[in-house]
Parts: structure tokens; C-alpha cells; sequence
């Protein structure tokens, strides 16, 4: 069938997230400009690291799993494993017909996998003496294991893939979501990804690349992720999942499902240069890309929720790509970047983007980025939203930026439904 004929809406949310569970109190605490970053130790003495870092309490999968089951998961998965069950009770898709449940795809990024686990081996070997590793580390570890553990937990027979290109991981799954369901292969599929890359050897490789915010005390660290500020110090690192349900339109709308949002675009992009520098055209032509797909004009554009890592290189080329598409318009578009208040969450940060985007359009309410300090020249020319949110009343078309090490690049487009 014709990608112009099956529409894809958001009917459902799921959030583990450092602001907590409840999607609509994290998104009432990023309009307020409240961080979650803290500080944090990682690691066991003498091999621990105190570092600023958004970290997800209560994370216990054991209510939906049982105890015995739980245990046999590694962080990354029961984050998984409780965001999607989120966001499958938020769509209300009850008693799903088994040809539909065997239709139905489950499509999640994750930049590192089963983190704890490949830490806690390399622990149990190399400092701990032992000849012999837990039988399920392999299983645990691998980056597929928490898309499996959500496919097993609802029986869904379609499509269960992993994506893992760096920070865009869950972007692409998102944006594939979206072509499958055009191409009609399914109606309904679970998109999103899960990070809990926070073990010790982890934050040691960040740390060797000297991109991370310092921060001496809990103060500072509150404060440390300042996307697009002159004195911004660095990324800071987060954990969680976001999961989205994607409905086919007619599918959501003939069993009167709440509509967040229509996911009306989807670009994607290589920037084929640098491993780890990122290149305006390459994130121009992803932008551009998802607004063709969207048949979208560029004032219809009223918010954009950037990558914003607070990286001194990154920011500005984001801005960059802005101003040159945007043009005139540019200094009248809301941008702001979220990671300053929840972290970056790597492979799910495009997750976490597109949800608080989509609970933006939902809303007509655009959050800001956390701080109020004073701009870099290099990032300025567009209207940016400065330490607490706006209500706008509505947002016709919304775009969530996803830019990664390697080049990948996504970028989402959301409409008003």
C-alpha cells in the first residue's frame, strides 16, 4: 500500500527516565527547567569515579517479570522491559488479535548493551581471579537482549531488530518503526531504546576523551550540562529507556485511541567525514529529508528539540545547520536541548527526544533548555527557550535532532494530530 495512505500516529508513551516514570510529571519538571543531573559515584574503590550523571532510581522489573526472571536480565533490559510495559498500558491496545501480535514489531537502539554485565565479567575475571563466568553473560550482554525480553513479554512475532549507531540508535529504530508500519508490514510496533552504560569502565573511556562536565559539588553539578552556553564544560552521561507505541492511523482512530502526535517524517543521513567531529551538511540533509518526507514547509516548523550534547565542537554545527535551512526564519525558531536537564542517554537518548516532542505537540508546550547563561556567539540566530518552558498553545510541526559518532543522523518530525 502506498506510504501516503497508512499514517503513523503515537498512541502510547513509556518513560524510565532520571526525572522518574510518570510521563506527565517528567514532562512537568522539564518545563520547569528542573535538572536531574547529580552527582554520582560509579564503580568500587580503588576502581570508582565521582562524576556528574542523570541516574534512574527504582528500576525493578521484578512486579512484571517475577524475582526469578529479573535477576536473569541486565540493567539495560529491565529498563526496556519497564518503559515498554508503560507505554503499552498508555496506548490501551487490549486483547490484540494473535494475527496482529504476530504482525507487530519490536524495533529498540541501544549504543552499549548489557554495560553491567560486560563490566562485572571483566571484574570477576581480572580482579576477582575466577575461571568462570556466570552461564547467562552472553545472553545478558548482548545488545539485543532487551528487544527480545519486550517481544517475549507481549508475544510479538514481527520484526525484532536492534539498532545501535551511537546516539542516533534509538532515532533509527524510531524512523524504521515508521517505514514499516507505510510499507505494511504491521500496524503496531514498539520503537525506541535503552542505555544504562554507567559501569566504571564505561565513564573511564568518556572521561579519556575529556568531553565530560566537571562539577565539584551537587550545585555544580545541577548546573554542569549547558547546551549552547559560552562556558558549557562538556556532555554529561545518563541512563534510561523511552518507548513509543506507533499506531497506523486508521488502526488508532477506528478504536478510539488517544493520538499524542503523527510521526509525519523521518531523514536520515551520513555524514561520511569524521569519526567523532560532526558536519553541517551531513545533518542538512537529514533535516531536509524528514521534512520532504513530512510534505512539511519550513514556517511550519515552530520547535526544535536539538541534540545539544553541550560538546564545544557539536553545538555550534547544529545551530549552523539551522541557520543555513531556516534562514530568515531561524531567529524566530524555538530551539532547546533537554539533555540539560536529563543527561545524555547515548544510544536512547533519541528515545527520550522524540517522546518529550511528542508530549510537546501533544501539549502546544515547548521545553526549555535548563540554564540562563549567557549564549556562545557561535550559537546564536535562532529563538532559544532559556531555563523554563513556554506555552505556546500549539505546535503544528515539531523536529527532534539525533546526531552521532560515525556521522549517523536522524531527524524526526512531528505533526499536531
Amino acid at each position: 500500500m502506498p506510504d501516503s495512505r497508512r499514517r503513523v500516529v503515537v498512541t502510547g508513551l513509556g518513560l524510565v527516565a532520571p526525572q522518574g516514570r510518570d510521563v506527565e510529571l517528567a514532562f512537568a519538571d522539564l518545563m520547569a527547567g528542573r535538572s536531574a543531573i547529580s552527582l554520582n559515584a560509579v564503580g568500587d574503590a580503588p576502581h570508582s569515579a565521582t562524576i556528574a550523571s542523570a541516574v534512574c532510581k527504582d528500576v525493578d522489573a521484578a512486579p512484571i517479570l517475577g524475582r526469578g526472571r529479573n535477576a536473569t536480565l541486565d540493567r539495560v533490559s529491565q529498563m526496556a522491559v519497564l518503559a515498554a510495559s508503560a507505554a503499552w498500558v498508555d496506548a490501551g491496545i487490549d486483547n490484540l488479535p494473535e494475527e496482529e501480535r504476530e504482525r507487530s514489531s519490536v524495533l529498540l537502539g541501544t549504543g552499549v548493551g548489557g554495560a553491567q554485565t560486560t563490566e562485572k565479567g571483566y571484574r570477576d575475571l581480572f580482579l576477582r581471579n575466577r575461571s568462570r563466568l556466570s552461564p547467562l553473560t552472553v545472553v545478558q550482554c548482548m545488545n539485543n537482549a532487551a528487544a527480545a525480553h519486550v517481544a517475549q513479554l507481549f508475544g510479538l512475532g514481527g520484526a525484532c531488530y536492534t539498532y545501535s549507531v551511537a546516539c542516533a540508535s534509538a532515532a533509527a529504530a524510531i524512523a524504521d518503526g515508521v517505514r514499516r508500519i507505510r510499507a505494511g508490514d504491521c500496524d503496531v510496533t514498539l520503537a525506541g531504546g535503552a542505555e544504562a552504560a554507567l559501569p566504571y569502565g564505561v565513564v573511564k573511556a568518556w572521561l579519556s576523551m575529556q568531553v565530560l562536565a566537571p562539577a565539584a559539588d551537587e550545585a555544580a553539578a545541577r548546573d554542569s550540562c549547558r547546551p549552547f552556553a559560552a562556558d558549557r564544560g562538556g556532555l554529561v552521561l545518563g541512563e534510561g529507556s523511552a518507548i513509543l507505541v506507533l499506531e497506523e492511523r486508521e488502526r488508532a482512530l477506528s478504536r478510539g485511541a488517544r493520538i499524542y502526535a503523527e510521526l509525519a517524517g523521518v531523514g536520515s543521513s551520513c555524514d561520511h567525514g569524521h569519526i567523532t567531529a560532526p558536519l553541517a551538511s551531513g545533518q542538512l540533509r537529514a533535516l531536509r529529508a524528514a521534512l520532504r518526507d513530512a510534505a512539511a514547509n519550513n514556517d511550519d516548523v515552530r520547535y526544535v528539540n536539538a541534540h545539544g550534547t553541550a560538546t564545544p565542537e557539536g553545538d555550534p554545527v547544529e545551530i549552523d545547520a539551522l541557520r543555513q535551512h531556516f534562514g530568515d526564519l531561524a531567529p524566530r525558531l524555538p530551539v532547546s536541548a533537554t539533555k540539560s536537564m536529563h543527561g545524555h542517554l547515548m544510544g536512547a537518548s533519541g528515545a527520550i527526544e522524540a517522546l518529550i516532542t511528542a508530549m510537546a505537540v501533544y501539549k502546544g508546550m515547548v521545553p526549555p533548555t535548563a540554564h540562563r547563561s549567557e549564549l556562545d556567539p557561535a550559537c546564536l540566530g535562532v529563538d532559544h527557550v532559556l531555563g523554563e518552558g513556554r506555552d505556546v498553545g500549539e505546535l503544528p510541526l515539531a523536529l527532534s535532532n539525533s546526531f552521532a559518532f560515525g556521522g549517523s543522523n536522524v531527524v524526526l518530525a512531528f505533526r499536531a494530530p
